[in-house]
């Protein structure tokens, strides 16, 4: 499958020296960002615009017309999310080791069209490797002149500083982040009124972009808008970045064009299910994705409308794959107690919900389940997204909460049957499963569930 590369051209043409600035300024490094200087705000960010780029840290917003959305009150700021803390995504962390300066001149552009004279990169606290190339890369960058004072020989003013997370996932969310870099514990704020549009880093107008997206922007000021969109032919232009692991021949990071199936993605790019087993689900865009499963999905178009359609999203681009003997209520497990264990604790319905149910799945998975404790699971979870569809109608400020009830859902609407055995058959029976329990265990028939806990209906 012929694939158009873009962001990561560089690391693949030059995989040794891609993320030095000799390289980069031996393959058009820089020329964009010098280009920016002479275009206004107005002709830039009507630029992004009309390219079509969506935001990939999973929000899949328009980035041109969230930089129109910027308050005019001065001084702005920029913050680049490379916290990257969603389980399975590992996108960003290519790109800040791989090509740092691509994403350095992407900021510069940003910075230009928002009119903002100070950037912050934050990074993933459990990446030292990338961020010690993105200091390298910076540090570079300010030796040539291209950061600093008067940036290129011009009157304009930058500068960028390097920030370290402290391995926190809810400082992913763009609002815990701006309370991270200013060194307030890493929880959400309220949106309205703290959209960082208008009160951001310092209650100061602020953009916050992901490294994917800027990383993107250089290229399209050299291709032109136009072309950039017509890289694709449906609403998602340019191309895409997807991490894809799991049960797949060939994991890795791979950048696609937009409109290919996941049939697509699995079998021909990753090389199909290791072991020539069968695919039994995916989770298509990141941990917190509702899932997906063959006999419904397969041949969906990867997109972001089609995706949504579905009840799903892209979100950051990770895909895990599982084979047939992975067992459901165990992987479910797995995503519910990550997100309980970084849940902030600040709204009541995640800290306590995501505990109750990482509670509730343990104690199917080690024998001593009940018939009934699949509806108390999704009573629990549509507490936290009333409904339990996609995009969520959520009790909490930001959306963690609700990325717990997916497995749920998942379990519910898919994998009732292996609940009701793990119920009856006092725990797991998949391949590796360890029976930790060993007193009796007391089980309802799996035909006693009364209703199957329907969501309650919003009021």
């Amino acid at each position: 499958m012929s694939t158009p590369l873009i962001v990561t051209k560089r690391m693949v043409d030059h995989p040794s020296d891609s993320h030095t600035l000799e390289r980069y300024e031996e393959t058009g490094g820089y020329v964009e960002a010098k280009r920016a200087l002479g275009l206004t705000r107005d002709e830039l960010v009507e630029e992004v615009k009309a390219s079509g780029l969506l935001g990939r840290g999973g929000a899949a917003f328009s980035a041109g017309l969230k930089w129109s959305f910027l308050a005019p009150a001065r001084p702005s700021y920029l913050v680049i999310n490379g916290d990257e803390s969603e389980p399975g995504t590992f996108k960003d962390r290519q790109l800040l080791e791989r090509d740092p300066h691509q994403m350095i001149e992407g900021i510069i552009i940003t910075a230009i069209a928002n009119e903002v004279h100070h950037a912050f990169v934050y990074i993933r606290g459990e990446y030292p490797k990338p961020a010690r190339r993105v200091q390298t890369a910076v540090d570079e960058a300010y030796a040539n002149g291209y950061l600093g004072k008067g940036i290129f020989g011009s009157d304009y003013d930058l500068e960028l500083t390097v920030h370290l997370g402290g391995g926190a996932y809810i400082c992913g969310e763009e609002t815990a982040l701006i309370n991270s870099l200013e060194g307030q514990r890493g929880e959400p704020r309220l949106k309205p009124p703290y959209f960082p549009a208008a009160k951001g880093l310092y209650m100061m107008p602020t953009i916050v972009n992901n490294v994917e997206t800027v990383s993107n922007l250089p290229h399209i000021l050299a291709m032109g808008s136009d072309d950039y969109a017509s890289l694709s032919d449906n609403a998602d232009t340019g191309t895409f970045m997807m991490s894809l692991s799991g049960h797949v021949n060939r994991p890795g990071n791979y950048e696609l064009p937009h409109g290919i199936t996941w049939r697509d993605l699995i079998y021909d790019i990753g090389g199909g299910i290791t072991g020539d087993k069968e695919l039994k689900a995916w989770i298509p865009g990141g941990a917190s994705a509702p899932w997906f499963v063959p006999e419904e999905h397969l041949d969906l178009e990867i997109s972001k409308d089609a995706t949504a359609a579905a009840g799903s999203m892209l979100g950051s681009g990770a895909v895990i794959v599982m084979d047939e003997d992975t067992c459901m209520v165990r992987a479910a497990e797995r995503v519910v107690r990550f997100f309980a264990h970084e849940s902030c604790g600040q709204c009541t319905p995640c800290r306590e919900g995501t505990t109750w149910l990482e509670m509730i799945l343990r104690r199917i998975e080690e024998g001593q389940g009940r018939a009934v404790d699949l509806d108390l699971a999704v009573d629990v979870s549509d507490g936290i997204s009333i409904g339990l569809g996609w995009p969520p109608k959520m009790t909490t400020i930001c959306p963690l909460g609700p990325s717990a009830v997916s497995p749920i859902k998942a379990l519910k609407d898919y994998f009732i049957d292996e609940v009701d055995r793990h119920v009856a058959e006092g725990g797991c029976w998949f391949p590796g499963a360890k029976k930790t329990l060993n007193t009796p265990v007391l089980v309802g028939s799996p035909t006693t569930r009364a209703s199957r806990s329907a969501p309650r209906a919003e009021s």
